[in-house]
């Protein structure tokens, strides 16, 4: 039992009978919630949100600088599918209601403009490279005829990344001001509980920033379970993003994968998989929604 829960334990007279650890939290006896403090903003986060009538998450008991100490929420059980369709409308709320305007900073732009040139270019390199020498081999693993199969949908991923990015780069520079909104910045389905009503947990990640990371983080973590293109045109009925968010998204979106090489030759096979999939239902997406709008 760590310093966090003991302290919990003695300040309130519980008599604790089962912990439960479910990523950084621990529950006690379905009571109470207890997490290592790991954002020293948080409370300024959560009047700013019931500030603006966001108020879609728990309310803490205490929050030390140690700590923080939530009562336990029950989930209830819903379908995955239609649990992603209530976070999709919370997460429309949340930046709708959290939206202002503010002027562009430039040095901020050029800084994400040149650090994806760079992985841009270094995933290019990097390709290259390997398929140069999986070209050499003799007879090919199963996981580098993998990659030399599907080798053009990983350097057309970059070419159209990099091509967004660039689109991206030449709206900002004539923009004078950027929408911003306050994301939560980790939307994983397990961060969502269903009650009486909807809830958000674990906020630590919270900033002001352009609505589409919460989208990117939402896509990245369940793209193989749902289907993206509704979840996204569903958002987008509450919440329109703009076409320089919707450029930055794509490019982002597109941006393969590097695929760190092991000697397991069964656990490279899916990890190649996976980016294979990752990279055919991004642009499946892209090409649907691109269709749709025109």
């Amino acid at each position: 039992m760590n310093n966090d829960i003991r302290k919990v334990i003695d300040k309130y007279n519980l008599t604790p009978k089962r912990f439960t650890i479910k990523s950084n939290a621990k529950i006690v006896d379905d009571k109470v919630v207890i997490k290592s403090r790991k954002n020293n903003n948080l409370e300024n986060t959560y009047k700013y949100l019931k500030s603006r009538s966001f108020d879609y998450f728990p309310n803490f008991i205490e929050i030390s600088d140690d700590y923080e100490v939530y009562p336990y929420i029950e989930d209830i059980y819903e379908p995955r599918e239609q649990k992603a369709m209530d976070l999709t409308h919370l997460l429309s709320l949340l930046h709708s209601k959290t939206t202002f305007y503010r002027e562009v900073d430039i040095d901020n732009v050029k800084e994400i403009y040149e650090d994806m040139v760079n992985k841009l270019d270094y995933l290019y390199n990097y390709y290259s490279d390997l398929i140069t020498l999986i070209e050499k081999e003799v007879y090919m693993s199963p996981s580098s005829y993998l990659i030399a199969r599907n080798i053009s949908i990983i350097f057309e991923s970059i070419y159209y990344s990099r091509d967004t990015l660039e689109k991206w780069y030449e709206k900002k520079e004539n923009n004078k001001n950027e929408r911003v909104v306050n994301i939560h910045n980790n939307i994983n389905l397990d961060h969502y509980i269903k009650n009486e009503r909807p809830y958000l947990i674990s906020w630590d990640k919270s900033r002001i920033d352009s609505p589409i990371y919460d989208l990117l983080s939402f896509y990245q973590n369940h793209y193989l379970e749902f289907d993206f293109d509704d979840l996204f045109h569903y958002y987008e009925g509450f919440y329109p993003l703009k076409e320089e968010e919707r450029l930055l998204l794509f490019s982002y979106m597109a941006m393969p994968f590097k695929v760190e090489i092991e000697n397991d030759e069964y656990k490279m096979c899916i990890k190649i998989n996976k980016i294979i999939d990752y990279l055919y239902k991004t642009s499946n997406l892209i090409m649907n929604y691109q269709k749709k709008n025109g």
